[in-house]
């Protein structure tokens, strides 16, 4: 097997171990076609669900009397999607399969006027996979693909036996968790897509841009800790006022999760006192269910995630990228079905690994020379990967599939692993010094630390990163500007005399102290190249509150010191010579995040917050991070004060 050459030691490349799919994730050249689009008939017909609701779907049928199905169901019109989403079913349906698109319920032309966000799609979905097995084209294969929203309906019509593989696309089941609720894009989402009261006839990204104002000027979180209940739901369980916080919700959980579709959105209407259910209000129901109930869990709620794996019926092919702003989840929905799923799912579960943000441009370091960094979502490009995929699992030779495909930063490869993170990622760590230093080895003195202020009325901004969103750039953006900040304290290794490949998970461990009784700590990693440029590769938040998640919130002690884990989910960077690698730390990452008022919601004013993060021989603040190859050499001796 070939590997690729460096000082720091060998990957296994994809271009030696499988060239066609390496072809398939760079150019995405079309697969040769069966039949001309001319002769693919398409039909229209309202398919009815079990409640009677009928939603509006496509049928893009082949000329053969009996043909493979391609499920796609989503919010964002069948009709109004872009030109490469409905090439993409044509081409498909050019290739001998049948198509079958639809609108969700309470989108497009579906019925009802109105769109319960995430309510729904559970029985919809089986309901729909159910239709197809009745109609007299189907052969015995059904297959899914598409990103997001559409990415999370893969994994309820995955709970149907007669499905055969899904796609699905930055996407996952809400096993992982994120500490701060998203802010940016969400109330632009809720204005924009599907039906109901105050919709706006125009894109969620022209949304955005007409609501910055609006954005920047709010997002502050003060949430009390306690569990708050509205009136409807006092009366519905009146026992959980005299439970603990964290047993009182998870008795909301149960009860949530032992509903159908149509009980759980009353439920929310109930618990919101709103008409419909849209993006932000599920975002919202953390203070009910805690914060372990991540905003995807509602995809299929459950109380036990071991269970709700071992029912996927289908083999999935992750497809996810080190951007997505919910990256982290599909990691950890890949973990789970491996570790849990039924033994043939979990054998031939598979992940690939963009370079790319949500839908759009993630890594944008050399996209003159490397046509893979553009080739994003384009559902059309990507046929020739699905139905490469999709022949692999009909023909049972997924085994022949890479189990990990992962895109190198800074290397601009794409590289191949047997597990993830890859066997040969040995844990190491980079310790944050007195002088803002960043080295391989623990501090030795004492008493050192640095300290910066936290405002929430000028919160460090979002540059870039994990989101999604129209006004401010996805991905690796330059961040060196914002290192000058007075509230963003910044840690540099010395510059390295070889290549250095970090890939996998990565961690900060923060020793730090602060004025107030909540707040956040926000660590970045970044790409320092010798022009000077920060390039941003990854990050993570945590509100101090839930840094003993899943047990219940618990406010700071001003002054006390805590050792505090900042989740940074995962990367695949080389850090080439001549470069340096960079830990930046604050307290916001906003509009991206919301912002802390640091009062813990036992005031209405937010205040200022006098951060402390510790770095001596007793309290040795350090990333965590996965090295392949020798320890980093660096290109001269530099003076290390401790």
């Amino acid at each position: 097997m070939k590997t690729c050459s460096s000082p720091n030691g060998g990957l296994p490349l994809l271009r030696d171990i499988a060239p066609h799919l390496e072809r398939a994730l760079s150019v995405g050249t079309l697969p040769p076609r069966k039949f001309d689009q001319s002769s693919v008939r398409c039909e229209t017909l309202m398919m009815s669900m079990r409640d009677g609701t009928r939603l509006a779907t496509d049928l893009y049928l082949p000329p053969v009397k009996k043909a493979p199905a391609v499920v796609v169901r989503t919010p964002y019109d069948r009709m109004g999607e872009e030109r490469h989403y409905v090439g993409s079913l044509f081409a498909l349906a050019s290739r001998g399969y049948v198509v079958v698109s639809q609108d969700l319920r309470g989108t497009g032309q579906s019925e009802p006027d109105v769109w319960d966000y995430y309510m729904y799609d559970q029985e919809d979905g089986y309901d729909c996979i159910e239709w197809v097995t009745e109609q007299p084209w189907y052969d015995g294969f059904i297959a899914s693909f598409g990103g997001s929203y559409v990415g999370q309906t893969q994994w309820q019509m995955a709970m149907h036996p007669c499905m055969t593989t899904i796609v699905p696309h930055v996407s996952g089941l809400g096993f992982a968790t994120s500490s701060a609720r998203l802010h940016m894009f969400l109330n632009a989402y809720a204005k924009t897509v599907g039906k109901g009261e105050g919709r706006l006839n125009i894109s969620y990204t022209d949304a955005e841009r007409l609501m910055v104002e609006e954005t920047l000027a709010t997002g502050y979180f003060n949430e009390p800790i306690e569990l708050s209940l509205p009136p409807r739901l006092k009366e519905l369980f009146p026992n959980l006022q005299n439970l603990p916080v964290k047993e009182a919700q998870e008795q909301l959980w149960a009860h949530y999760c032992s509903l159908g579709c149509a009980g759980r959105a009353k439920f929310v209407h109930d618990a919101l006192d709103i008409r419909e259910v849209t993006m932000p209000d599920v975002e919202k129901l953390d203070q009910f269910f805690g914060q372990n109930i991540s905003h995807d869990r509602h995809t299929l709620p459950h109380t036990s995630p071991a269970e709700l794996v071992a029912s996927i019926k289908a083999p999935p092919l992750f497809r996810t990228s080190w951007y997505d702003w919910f990256f982290n989840d599909a990691l950890e929905t890949f973990r789970r079905v491996q570790a849990d799923g039924k033994a043939d799912i979990a054998a031939r579960a598979r992940l690939i690994i963009s370079p790319h943000s949500h839908n759009t441009l993630g890594y944008k370091e050399g996209l003159a020379t490397s046509p893979e960094l553009s080739l994003i979502s384009d559902n059309l490009a990507l046929v020739d990967l699905l139905t490469r995929w999709y022949d692999a699992v009909r023909e049972d030779r997924v085994s022949e599939w890479p189990t990990v495909i992962y895109y190198l930063m800074g290397a601009n490869i794409w590289c191949t692993s047997e597990t993830w993170p890859p066997r040969e990622a040995r844990e190491s760590r980079l310790y944050l010094s007195a002088d803002g230093g960043l080295f391989e080895h623990a501090p030795t003195g004492d008493g050192f630390s640095t300290q910066f202020d936290y405002d929430p009325a000028d919160p460090a901004p979002t540059l870039g990163g994990n989101l999604v969103s129209s006004v401010i750039a996805p991905g690796s953006v330059d961040v060196s500007g914002a290192q000058q900040r007075p509230d963003v304290i910044s840690f540099t290794s010395p510059v390295l005399a070889e290549d250095m490949d970090i890939v996998g998970h990565l961690k900060m461990v923060l020793h730090a102290s602060s004025t107030a009784v909540d707040t956040d700590f926000v660590v970045r990693l970044t790409d320092v190249f010798p022009d000077g440029r920060a390039i941003q590769l990854q990050n993570g938040i945590l509100r101090a509150r839930y840094r003993d998640l899943p047990e219940a919130a618990t406010l700071l002690e001003p002054g006390a010191i805590y050792e505090l884990e900042v989740d940074m989910w995962a990367t695949a960077n080389r850090f080439e010579a001549g470069h340096r690698v960079r830990i930046d730390i604050s307290s916001a990452d906003f509009p991206h995040y919301d912002r802390n008022t640091n009062t813990g919601g036992l005031s209405d004013t937010p205040i200022v917050a006098r951060q402390t993060i510790f770095h001596d021989a007793a309290r040795p603040s350090h990333l965590v991070f996965g090295l392949i190859g020798d320890a980093p050499k660096w290109a001269a001796a530099e003076e290390r004060t401790r």
